[in-house]
């Protein structure tokens, strides 16, 4: 009788251990790659719209990411894998609670993404800032201080009550990301040097510190008005950071992108996010459920709603162009996205406890 019983035990843990499997090949089938990209097929950095009388260019990432990975054939699929790891994390945890923007017959294209229960509570990413200037004492310690603090004001602060009013397809979307900030240390270096240009000299010439654990910033003035610049997840960590046009900080000079939000918006990229539109108009998206699809970058302050894609696009977003005064929000889905980066088997796993 015992050997019987112990023979039908045994065969129900087969059978559970075959269940599992079944169950995880079934997940890892569902992860849905065929929208992955890496390249860009123009710049759109520096394609304005044909509204936008601004000189400067808000952000080179795709520019720097498409000059990566030409020179280092190994990077793309480096960034498929980390794509795949975000995915399939955040299958497992949670999928959106609308999924496909149903809305009944409310004609809504709205999707409710739920928040992922990622078991890593507050996440603190020390900081190192290493300004590069011909005056280095030309930022001063309040303004860096300023910077961190809209860091942690913008990762961590709805503004809810800043939509248009008739925004309410957003107010289930705004949220908070629990990501914070905090300054590690700040590096001087009088350089005569007058600009850096986008090729990473500026890291070349003063190395990034810990970036294995550390988020680097530096400050310099980068040439032809390009206000910064980030090196999305996966990247070579000589490189890994981001550089920021000094002007843009808070109180600098770079008006209406002087509210340090450019330092918000690169953030967004060395987290994994891309640009709001996709890069790539209509037919591209930035891999977040609860980001409508745009046309291209917003510029200035729009007015709401301003429309592509057949939808109200989100000119508020911390991943758009527009004016620093006028973003002021990320989502539940774009939060999911950068904090599966920090579990196990994340790009950027080994910043957590830091």
């Amino acid at each position: 009788m015992k050997k019987l019983i112990l023979s039908m035990a045994a065969l129900g843990l087969l059978f559970v251990a075959c269940e599992s499997e079944k169950n995880e090949l079934t997940q890892e089938q569902e992860i849905d790659m065929s929208d992955f990209y890496v390249y860009t097929e123009f710049d759109d950095a520096i394609a304005k719209s044909a509204t936008s009388k601004n000189t400067l260019t808000p952000c080179y990432t795709m520019n720097v990411l498409n000059r990566q990975l030409q020179e280092n054939p190994g990077l793309e699929q480096k960034m498929y894998a980390i794509e795949y790891h975000t995915r399939k994390f955040i299958t497992a945890k949670g999928k959106p609670t609308n999924p496909g923007g149903g809305g009944g017959d409310t004609g809504s294209t709205d999707v409710d993404v739920t928040l992922v229960e990622d078991g890593l509570g507050s996440i603190n990413i020390p900081v190192y800032v290493h300004i590069v200037l011909p005056d280095a004492n030309a930022v001063s310690n309040q303004q860096i201080s300023s910077q961190i603090a809209v860091l942690n004001d913008d990762f961590n602060t709805k503004n809810t009550n800043q939509l248009p009013s008739g925004a309410t397809d957003f107010i289930n979307d705004v949220t908070t990301t629990d990501i914070h900030f905090t300054l590690a240390g700040t590096y001087r270096y009088d350089d005569p040097k007058s600009s850096w240009g986008t090729n990473d000299a500026v890291k070349a010439a003063y190395p990034p510190t810990t970036p294995e654990t550390h988020l680097n910033i530096w400050v310099c003035n980068i040439g032809g008005g390009i206000l910064g610049y980030a090196q999305f997840p996966g990247g070579n960590l000589a490189t890994d950071g981001i550089v920021l046009l000094h002007e843009s900080l808070p109180g600098g000079k770079a008006a209406p992108y002087n509210e340090g939000r450019t330092a918000t918006h690169e953030v967004g990229h060395y987290l994994n996010l891309r640009h709001i539109w996709g890069d790539g108009r209509c037919r591209q998206d930035d891999f977040v459920e609860d980001t409508p699809s745009a046309g291209g970058a917003n510029y200035g302050c729009p007015t709401y709603p301003s429309v592509s894609c057949q939808t109200p696009d989100m000119t508020m977003n911390y991943m758009d162009y527009t004016d620093d005064a006028c973003m002021y929000m990320f989502t539940d889905g774009q939060t999911n996205r950068m904090r599966a980066i920090f579990t196990d088997g994340g790009s950027r796993a080994s910043m957590v406890g830091n």
